[in-house]
Parts: C-alpha cells; sequence; structure tokens
C-alpha cells in the first residue's frame, strides 16, 4: 500500500473510511515546479475522488476495487487536458488582467469577465490600456485599491505573506474551518439507482451550477463515471479559454435565475436531479429564494454540494474571488516570489486551488451518494478555495523529483470531436478495476442544449 499523508487528511475531512486507502496505489513520478507540494495536492485529490467512486462500488456491488492514481498525469491534468489538432485555445488570460505594483506592495486583477474588468477600471479612471492601468494602479496603497474595487464589484487582491494572512480577519477564519463542511438532512426514500458496476454513476442526476473553475472540474470527474451532467448559464456568461476543457461529458443550456419563468424551470430540474453542484457566492441562492430548506424541500434526500471562493465564515465570506486572487491574497504568490528571490509574484505554476477544490467536490459529492443508499438522508457540503490554500501551504514539500515531460503517449490517440474541433484528451488520471473512466459526449460550447433533463 502506498502513503500520502495528504491523500490521509483529505479522505479523513470526507469522513471515509480508512480500509479503502490499502486498496490505492500512485503510480509515476515527478513534480510539478513549485516551492509548495503542488503535485502531491494533485494526486491526493484525484485519488480521494477515486476512492470515492470505489467506496461506491463496494456498496453496490460488495467487493472493493483496485484503484490508481498516477501522479504525472494527475500533474499533467491541472495544467490542460486538451491538445487542440487544427485550432488554438483562445488566450486564458485578458490583456488587463494580472499583477501591477502598487506604492507600497502588489496587487492583481482579475478581469476575464467584462463587468469586472469594467468595475476595475472605473476605479482607476482608465480605459483598457494594460500601460494606463499600470501607471494609474501605481498612485495608489494596494489595500485601499483592493477595497475600492471590490465595492465597485470587481475582483482585485492584494498580495499578503502568509504571516499577514494569518493574522488577517479572513485568514484567521479560514483557519478555524474544516477542509470541507458536511451536515447531514432530511430523511427521503432510499434512491433506486441501477448502475453497471462499469459505469456507477449512470443516470445519476448532476445539476451544475458552475464556472471557471473548480466546479466544472468536479462535475467533469462525476461525467467521467457515467453521470448525467447538466450545466445551467446565465444568458450572458462566457469562459472560452476553458470550456473546451471542462464541458467534457456534459450537456450545457441557458437560464436566467433572476426571471420568474427560468427560476420556475430550474426549480422543476432540481425536483428531479440527485446532486446539485454549485458555486455562487454564499448568499446569492438564498437571495433568489433558494436557500438550502428550499433546496431540500424541492428535492428530498438532494446531495448539495457548494464552493465559496474565501470560505463560509468571516468579513469576506460573499466575496467574490478565483483561484489566481486567492493565490495572492493567502501568502501563496508572496511564497514564490520570496523562495525564488524574484522581484515579483509567483504563483503556482498551475490552477492547483481550482483544480484540488474540484476533486474535493466529486468526492464530497460520491461520498454523499453513499451516505444516501445507506440512509437514505440526503447531505450538505461546502469547500473554500481558500482552505484548500490551507491545506496546500500546510504539507511538507519533500525533495522534488524530475517529471518527465508531456508526451504523445500521455494522450488519447482518438481524436475527440469537440464543438470547436478535433482534439487529443489527456488519459485519465485515475483507474478503478473495471470502472474505466470515460467520457460519452465531447466538450461542447454553453447554451448548446435545452434546460431539460
Amino acid at each position: 500500500m502506498a502513503t500520502s499523508p495528504a491523500l490521509s487528511l483529505i479522505w479523513s475531512a470526507l469522513r471515509g473510511d480508512a480500509a479503502l486507502m490499502s486498496h490505492w496505489r500512485e503510480t509515476g513520478r515527478g513534480d510539478l515546479p513549485s516551492v509548495f507540494a503542488t503535485s502531491d495536492l494533485a494526486a491526493a485529490s484525484t485519488a480521494a475522488a477515486s476512492l470515492a467512486v470505489a467506496e461506491l462500488i463496494a456498496q453496490l456491488y460488495g467487493a472493493i476495487p483496485d484503484i490508481s492514481t498516477d501522479r504525472r498525469l494527475a500533474s499533467f491534468w491541472f495544467q490542460s487536458s486538451l491538445r487542440p489538432l487544427g485550432w488554438t485555445l483562445p488566450d486564458l488570460w485578458n490583456p488587463v488582467a494580472g499583477d501591477y505594483a502598487t506604492a507600497d506592495g502588489w496587487i492583481r486583477l482579475h478581469t476575464n469577465a467584462p463587468h469586472h474588468e469594467a468595475a476595475a477600471l472605473r476605479v482607476l479612471g482608465v480605459g483598457a490600456d494594460r500601460d494606463a492601468v499600470a501607471r494609474a494602479v501605481r498612485g495608489w496603497q494596494a489595500t485601499a485599491l483592493e477595497s475600492a474595487i471590490v465595492a465597485e464589484g470587481g475582483c482585485a487582491a492584494e498580495m499578503r505573506s502568509l504571516a499577514a494572512w494569518s493574522l488577517h480577519p479572513q485568514g484567521m477564519a479560514v483557519a478555524a474551518e474544516p477542509l470541507l463542511h458536511h451536515a447531514l438532512t432530511q430523511e427521503a426514500p432510499r434512491p433506486g439507482w441501477r448502475v453497471p458496476r462499469d459505469r456507477p454513476l449512470q443516470g445519476v442526476r448532476v445539476l451544475d451550477l458552475t464556472r471557471v473553475l473548480a466546479g466544472p472540474v468536479a462535475t467533469r470527474f462525476l461525467a467521467g463515471f457515467g453521470a448525467e451532467v447538466l450545466r445551467i448559464d446565465p444568458p450572458w456568461w462566457d469562459e472560452p479559454a476553458v470550456l473546451p476543457g471542462v464541458t467534457l461529458g456534459k450537456r450545457c443550456a441557458r437560464l436566467d435565475l433572476r426571471e420568474a419563468g427560468d427560476r420556475a424551470r430550474f426549480e422543476a430540474l432540481l425536483g428531479e436531479a440527485d446532486i446539485l453542484v454549485h458555486g455562487y457566492r454564499a448568499e446569492a441562492l438564498p437571495g433568489l429564494g433558494l436557500t438550502p430548506e428550499r433546496r431540500a424541500a424541492l428535492c428530498p434526500g438532494l446531495i448539495d454540494v457548494s464552493l465559496n471562493a474565501y470560505g463560509w465564515t468571516g468579513p469576506w465570506r460573499n466575496r467574490r474571488g478565483f483561484d489566481s486572487l486567492v493565490q495572492m491574497s493567502s501568502g501563496i504568490a508572496d511564497a514564490g516570489m520570496q523562495s525564488k528571490g524574484a522581484d515579483r509574484p509567483v504563483p503556482l505554476p498551475v490552477q492547483a486551488l481550482d483544480h484540488a477544490a474540484g476533486h474535493l467536490l466529486a468526492a464530497a459529492a460520491l461520498r454523499g451518494m453513499s451516505r444516501r443508499l445507506a440512509t437514505g438522508r440526503g447531505s450538505l457540503w461546502r469547500g473554500s478555495l481558500a482552505r484548500v490554500a490551507s491545506l496546500l501551504v500546510s504539507l511538507q514539500l519533500a525533495e522534488p523529483g524530475d517529471m518527465a515531460p508531456m508526451s504523445d503517449a500521455d494522450f488519447s490517440q482518438i481524436p475527440e470531436p469537440t464543438h470547436w474541433g478535433a482534439a487529443l484528451r489527456l488519459r485519465p488520471p485515475c483507474a478503478v478495476s473495471d470502472a474505466p473512466m470515460r467520457w460519452d459526449r465531447p466538450a461542447t460550447a454553453l447554451g448548446t442544449s435545452q434546460a431539460v433533463w
């Protein structure tokens, strides 16, 4: 049996049976270049979701399958899973997004969404010109600019050290939170899931209310074992650079939950769902009347899984956030800069908080399924990027090993006919015996399906 302190921590937070870990092994070698144990986090979070699949299979069929995680492939999936053939992915970052020197430090502007960019530019009083933005930012104190942009409805993060974050009110709140909040909800009739052993989530309905990037990673994982995932986005939303990577296996529809008719349609979908995964800020769905109690009433026994950027307690619990912003706020980018002796922030080599959080959400959904089968009761699970950042910082970085570069052999040799063109997909990073991870639908654009099961 392989051992992994990171996996032990995650599996314990999921309240998983430690005995299952004796059926898991790690293959592959090497580490992503990082001052943190980034590949440990990639392999462990992927393994935790795989363990939860194995637990469900054992519950349904009586025998625990063997599980393996390819450390190297798991690390690559945290970067990108797709190699386009004859076309290119759009740039991940909008031209204004990035790190800027202020009068007393650094700040990161996250401007990929048009309304987030507009908020930042209003505060700075400039147009969408990077040089003009850089000049304007230098006239601000980092804390004041961060607060002004957030108050305007934008997304920004001052770079803090690990020590400064540990003393910040939000940092202290996150440190006191569990890796995953968990609560059982009301009892309901036990589900009649009839699934083949090789597709343990076939026919399980997952309603996906998530955007870049953690939530879509979670539902992509569930789709890989057969779940019927229906992703819902508002009419105006798009994220072209990441969709080819994360819509794999899903159908994608549009609804405006602020409109009564669309909200009624959503409630009807929820009433027939098994799992809800959502990534809105803490008060967003309750503000539409969709409180946890209302969601549970619409769907007794619902497995309700959610993500917040900065945690579920503290003054920032309703603050907008993304992986790159949490890396700045929590001290990760500063630690990278100090370790490298660099003159600017050094983030993780991948969006590791997003991807790891996504696999934790998938594992939570699967553990909720096991609970539902055993007791009939639904469950409520909550995770956050900031708490995953705390986990990563806590991991002991061993002597990093060299990782062989990505090669043709790492990809499936059968092209995937995505909405944008043919592409090769990385081979799955995990294996559950007799239940291969595969996707029944190619990646697709938003709004290509109707909002129906």
